[in-house]
C-alpha cells in the first residue's frame, strides 16, 4: 500500500467509534465482491437454471443418449417439461426425467406401479434410486396409459 493510503487508514481509525464502523463496512464490502465473484463462477460453469426439455426432439435424443441403440418413435412431454416418456420401433418405452441439471432415463418394464389421474400419469419404475414421476400429459396421458398396460402383457406372452 502507498503511504496515503496507510496514512489515511490510520487516521481513519484512531477516530474514536470509527474503527468498527470501518471494519463493518470492509466486511460487508469484501462479502459482496465474493458472492458475485461465486455467482460469475457457477454462471461460467453453466450451472443452475430452469432445465427443461427443448421439445421432441431433444427428449429423442435424451432417450437414445441414455440407452444405446434406441431409436425414439414416439415421444410425448410433459406439460412443464421436466419429463417425456419415448418409445423406439420395438415397443420399448423409455420415461426420461429431470434429475438435478441434468436428464436420465430409464426404461419402463411393466405397467405396475403406473397410475393414470386425469391428465397425469404417474410412473414407479421399481428403480429406488429413480424414484417416481408424475407427468401431466394433457389428453394424450389416456392414450399412453392405455398403451403402457400393454407392457405387461408383452411380458407374460415372452
Amino acid at each position: 500500500m502507498s503511504a496515503k493510503v496507510v496514512e489515511v487508514v490510520g487516521a481513519l481509525l484512531a477516530r474514536p467509534g470509527i474503527g468498527p464502523a470501518l471494519v463493518i463496512g470492509a466486511e460487508t464490502l469484501v462479502s459482496l465482491v465474493m458472492v458475485w465473484a461465486l455467482y460469475g463462477f457457477a454462471r461460467l460453469l453453466g450451472l443452475g437454471g430452469d432445465v427443461r426439455i427443448e421439445d421432441e426432439d431433444h427428449a429423442a435424443q435424451l432417450a437414445e443418449a441414455a440407452v444405446p441403440g434406441f431409436v425414439a418413435e414416439e415421444v410425448t412431454l410433459d406439460r412443464a417439461r421436466i419429463g417425456a416418456l419415448v418409445r423406439d420401433r420395438a415397443g420399448r418405452v423409455l420415461l426420461i426425467r429431470r434429475h438435478g441439471a441434468r436428464f436420465v432415463g430409464t426404461e419402463v418394464t411393466s405397467h405396475a406401479g403406473i397410475r393414470l389421474d386425469r391428465h397425469s400419469l404417474t410412473l414407479e419404475t421399481g428403480d429406488r434410486r429413480f424414484g417416481a414421476l408424475t407427468i401431466d400429459l394433457g389428453a394424450d396421458a389416456q392414450i399412453w396409459a392405455a398403451s403402457l398396460r400393454r407392457l405387461g402383457a408383452m411380458e407374460h406372452a415372452a
